[in-house]
């Protein structure tokens, strides 16, 4: 039989049947169709904003008044574009009225995303005391707080040194707000005290890390060692126990984080332990590199362990590692201490001719053994192959070979390469310079010491009481002549 569509049991909620049909107001597709209009007029209102007049009314008035236009609530999405549009145009000041009104007003859950953002944007302008405060506050918002905006306020305050004494307080706060801290957030500590070279706290917090039983980050770890050599608080043997408590706990150190140990231990001058160090490299299997070699090297021969320093030169070369300029210089340095001249300029030969040139640190070397030596010819004639290879001669040459000439008496050559000094706006050490005008003074070169007073006088450079001493002891022998020329010097001094 065939159902009578107008009958009594037809379906009642076809819409030609049903007595009450649906209001086309209260379905979810209007629901979004307001909210997406309502947002259409808060970005048309927000754009003249940020372009023409920063003194329009207030966007927040925009907002309610545009949702409650078209019928409906706003989102959070709302609040978030409207604290990015204050924030990009530079007007914080109306940001607290905006909070204000989502903490009172609204009824919904506040995404943790919006103080996220807010605190990143009060780090940046330097409002540390706003982003605190938000961050206590976001629990009267509707919203958990997690390690998430705990941790991006502390990369915030880590950023600022001033800022670190607030950390504390706000750890112990985030234990009443219910924030469990986890490895990153030791980690942005840690980074924030590294920053700042307050490297034994920051190993204070990785113990704390490793006695609550977190893992130990092997970044962490890393960071520390490489903050080592910029500090000064920890001494070399809190520096190695770290050390020994870092591998003990699952820490595998990466060719840097030695490189890094070791150079600190140099720079404390323990070359046997930066040895230790780099024979525990070997055992783990990391071959060291001749950057490695070379500071051992160096901190070995700072220690005058010499014969240490010739087996560490003959083992790498046995590991095939090819020596470049630094370690040559390190090695010359060694040979010149033991005063083994001869040999070290046997190394520089052989140094070139497998093509690493030398340079001005590498004579210097030379010229002060010589020197030391009392061989002032041949340091004559290391100088004039340093200006046929073109090695140009720095401050420590000139110094060097001036102490030379002084010590040998040798005022004439002394003279003239004070001259070829003050071209290139050298100077030498004021106790050198009073030598030798004192030495001109004793062979009867008063009147040329007097010109040389001049011109260094003339580059604001004066000598020593010593040299004004000898002037004056000399002066009565020819008082006419140089009493005006003394006082003018005495005068510009």
């Amino acid at each position: 039989m065939v159902r009578n569509p107008l009958s009594k049991s037809s379906n009642k909620y076809l819409r030609k049947f049903r007595k009450w049909p649906h209001s086309p107001y209260k379905t979810f597709w209007h629901h979004n169709f307001g909210q997406h209009q309502a947002m259409r007029i808060l970005i048309q209102a927000a754009i003249p904003s940020s372009n023409e007049n920063l003194d329009n009314p207030s966007l927040l008035s925009t907002l309610v008044h545009s949702f409650k236009t078209c019928d409906c609530d706003p989102t959070p999405n709302a609040y978030y574009f409207l604290i990015k549009t204050l924030s990009h145009t530079s007007r914080l000041h109306e940001i607290p009225p905006v909070l204000d009104h989502l903490e009172r007003v609204e009824k919904f859950e506040t995404p943790e995303s919006i103080f996220g953002y807010l605190i990143r944007v009060y780090g940046r302008v330097g409002k540390f005391q706003e982003a605190i405060d938000l961050f206590y506050r976001i629990p009267k918002f509707r919203c958990v707080p997690t390690v998430c905006s705990l941790n991006l306020l502390l990369s915030v305050l880590c950023r600022n040194q001033e800022c670190l004494k607030l950390v504390p307080p706000i750890l112990f706060k985030s234990l009443d707000m219910n924030i469990r801290i986890e490895e990153s957030t030791f980690g942005f500590l840690i980074k924030g005290l590294c920053r700042f070279n307050k490297v034994g706290y920051a190993i204070e917090m990785l113990c704390c890390m490793i006695n609550d039983g977190y893992h130990l980050e092997d970044k962490i770890c890393s960071l520390i060692i490489s903050s080592l050599c910029d500090q000064s608080d920890l001494t070399f043997m809190e520096a190695l126990a770290v050390w020994g408590d870092m591998k003990q706990f699952g820490f595998c150190p990466s060719m840097m984080d030695y490189s890094n140990l070791m150079r600190f231990l140099v720079k404390e001058e323990r070359g046997r332990d930066a040895l230790g160090i780099l024979n525990q490299m070997k055992e783990d299997g990391i071959k060291p590199d001749i950057v490695c070699y070379t500071m051992v090297l160096s901190g070995v021969v700072a220690e005058g362990d010499y014969v240490k320093a010739h087996e560490l030169f003959d083992e790498l070369l046995v590991l095939g590692l090819v020596p470049d300029i630094y370690t040559y210089n390190v090695y010359i340095n060694c040979l010149c201490k033991e005063d083994n001249v001869d040999e070290a300029l046997k190394i520089v030969s052989s140094m070139e001719d497998l093509g690493c040139n030398s340079n001005v640190v590498t004579y210097n070397t030379l010229l002060a053994s010589l020197i030391k030596a009392g061989e002032s010819r041949r340091a004559r004639g290391l100088v004039k192959e340093m200006r046929i290879k073109r090695i140009e001669l720095n401050l420590h040459t000139y110094r060097i070979m001036l102490d030379g000439l002084v010590g040998k008496a040798e005022i004439t050559e002394a003279c003239s390469l004070l001259d070829e000094m003050l071209e290139k706006c050298f100077y030498p050490q004021s106790s050198t310079l009073d030598n030798i005008i004192y030495e001109m003074c004793q062979k009867g070169l008063f009147t040329e010491a007097l010109e040389l007073m001049k011109k260094f006088i003339a580059k604001s450079f004066a000598p020593g009481a010593r040299a004004w001493e000898v002037l004056l002891l000399n002066l009565g022998a020819q008082l006419d002549y140089s009493e005006s020329t003394l006082a003018d010097l005495v005068k510009a001094n």
